[in-house]
């Protein structure tokens, strides 16, 4: 997915809100404000979003001498939804159909996003739970069920943390034993690493690897050798969230995007409304010609 021009205000807030989360310095606050404007001056509009937020953010983190920006944010996100999850996970349990209840969290989970809003509380959480019980969703369930019933290997592209421990509930639902979950292998925005792989019981119960970029979706040319071996060879992939569906719409392979629409670009894209749940198989883009 390329990126459209009502994407740049959106690095351009990110970076000042990373900024914001480390430091009141407001000297070094200019110097990422001013990191992020260059970079959007020089960026090229056929890369997908994911791309330019890797440049901004790592910006931030050399400037602010901050690792990670937002882990004090991913900390808090695990607790809250590892406080929802045996209530939630019951209900799945008692569910006449527990693949889509399933589902149905997991997306909710994917409120628990700081690069679309900057200030998220646990209010929020429980509401977008609540919302997902009975909003409308765009999916072909029972295509999913079948594709993941014949598969041998699952590849799950985690988002962000706290929505990873509501992922949990998906996960267990396609089969622990055949699902490999893959975090990003460094620091960027809240998006899940292993420790909040961790932080979710992820690493008890399935194998969990990491992509090796810190990009914040699946550029699989920044990705390592042994995350494109495994993405190209799993049965079925499945990728949460926008940065994902924004880096990996056109891949060539097929993969299921599980998201909620959060912005008017990524709903445009869809073709649906923002705040919709989506659960969409893609079509696997075809191979580039030689002359």
């Amino acid at each position: 997915m390329k990126t459209y021009f009502d994407c740049i205000p959106c690095f351009v807030r990110q970076a000042l809100a990373a900024a914001r989360y480390v430091t009141d310095d407001e000297t070094v606050q200019e110097q990422v404000l001013r990191e992020a404007l260059q970079a959007a001056a020089e960026m090229d509009l056929r890369q997908s979003p994911p791309a330019m937020a890797q440049r901004i953010h790592r910006a931030v983190r050399r400037l602010t001498g901050v690792a990670d920006p937002y882990r004090a944010a991913k900390d808090h996100f695990n607790e809250v939804a590892g406080a929802m999850y045996p209530a939630l996970e019951a209900e799945v349990r008692a569910s006449d159909r527990p693949l889509e209840t399933a589902v149905r969290f997991a997306i909710a989970g994917n409120v628990i996003d700081l690069g679309i809003q900057d200030q998220l509380s646990e209010a929020d959480v429980y509401e977008a739970v609540a919302h997902a019980r009975d909003a409308a969703l765009r999916a072909d369930l029972e295509e999913l069920a079948s594709d993941a019933a014949a598969a041998g290997s699952i590849l799950y592209l985690a988002d962000n943390a706290g929505e990873l421990v509501l992922d949990r509930l998906l996960i267990e639902q396609l089969g622990t034993e055949k699902v490999t979950v893959a975090v990003k292998g460094a620091p960027i925005l809240n998006d899940a690493t292993r420790p909040d792989a961790d932080a979710a019981g992820l690493t008890e119960t399935v194998e969990v690897i990491d992509n090796g970029s810190d990009a914040p979706g699946t550029l699989l040319d920044d990705c390592s050798d042994t995350f494109r071996e495994r993405f190209a060879e799993a049965d079925l992939v499945l990728a949460k969230g926008q940065g994902n569906y924004e880096t990996l719409s056109q891949a060539p392979r097929e993969v299921y995007f599980v998201l909620k629409a959060k912005c008017p670009v990524i709903a445009e894209d869809l073709g649906c409304e923002v705040g919709s749940l989506v659960l969409r198989k893609s079509t696997p883009a075809p191979a580039p010609t030689g002359r």
